[in-house]
């Protein structure tokens, strides 16, 4: 029997829409897998696949540019092991940089914290025309913050603003601030990092026991573990509140990273062939004046004949 091969790219397609979240009335977190197979997909036909993806991406971000209408926020969320950084770089590295930047949050700072939560954001919006990426995002408020409440002192909020509803408002401002933007022509595109509980425990331990990877194991994150239900919980909440058509949630099964990575690549390409960005057309006027300066450029063939032989005396 003669091999099938669109089978993986049939399976392929299949899961990326599984991992879609648009609606977030029903989604329950533990019925979302961590480590999924792909019939006929295996790791080097990932990382081919993923090759030819970034070739489609970079292809794709050129017209975006160009066209100059569209843009596109890629927010990363995992947690701590999750593949955020190393899937950024994989999926991006072909990309023009001119046109797709990387930003990476940390704990917000002093000046940031005299500010709303998403103040420090905004200044890393896409322009038109670009890619912006996210490395945690403003659901750090709903995640992080939520999981440890006692981090609301230092935001310096109004008593009055502090109530029991405070993390349901927010989902709220998220949601609404996401709405605006896809009507500004901001494509919003939230990837999730699904990570198991023992492939993380298996990571922290690689971290470890590998000299070059020591400087990434941070020993707050074992003791984060200790927190792992309640940031299931509050991831739960964060993408129900939030999920829809125009800033849809894809929840990545990131145990096995080089299909973690091609769902995101896939998904991307998928988002920006939708988008259809196109050149520029050259109007009348336009295409008056390239036809005058090809013919002054054909005209100086001749002097420039001339001129070649001069210069080579």
């Amino acid at each position: 029997m003669a091999k099938d091969d669109t089978a993986p790219a049939n399976g392929l397609r299949a899961l990326i829409q599984a991992c879609r979240v648009e609606k977030g009335g029903k989604f329950r977190l533990k019925d979302r897998a961590t480590k999924v197979d792909v019939a006929g997909l295996e790791k080097p036909e990932g990382e081919a696949l993923l090759a030819a993806a970034g070739e489609r991406l970079d292809d794709l971000q050129q017209r975006l540019y160009a066209e100059d209408r569209q843009a596109v926020l890629v927010l990363f969320q995992a947690m701590d092991g999750g593949g955020k950084d190393s899937t950024i770089r994989a999926v991006f590295s072909g990309v023009n940089p001119q046109g797709c930047q990387v930003m990476a949050f940390k704990a917000p700072g002093p000046n940031e914290l005299e500010h709303d939560f998403l103040w420090r954001h905004m200044a890393h919006l896409p322009r038109r025309g670009h890619i912006a990426v996210h490395n945690r995002s403003w659901y750090e408020e709903v995640l992080v913050v939520r999981v440890h409440p006692d981090i609301l002192k230092a935001r310096k909020l109004p008593e009055a603003s502090v109530t029991p509803d405070i993390w349901e408002e927010r989902l709220e401002d998220i949601a609404a601030f996401e709405r605006y933007m896809a009507r500004q022509g901001v494509k919003v595109l939230k990837f999730f990092l699904h990570l198991g509980w023992e492939e993380q425990r298996q990571r922290f331990l690689d971290r470890i026991d590998t000299p070059d990877k020591n400087w990434k194991f941070d020993a707050a994150d074992v003791k984060e573990r200790q927190y792992w239900d309640e940031y299931q919980a509050a991831y739960e909440a964060a993408i129900i509140g939030t999920a829809a058509p125009h800033a849809p949630w894809i929840v990545v099964p990131a145990d096995r990273k080089w299909l973690a990575r091609l769902i995101v690549a896939e998904t991307l390409v998928q988002a920006l062939e939708e988008a259809d960005p196109q050149y520029p057309a050259a109007d009348d006027a336009t295409l008056a004046s390239l036809a005058e300066r090809r013919a002054t450029l054909e005209a100086e063939a001749a002097k420039g004949a001339g001129k070649k032989g001069k210069d080579s005396n």
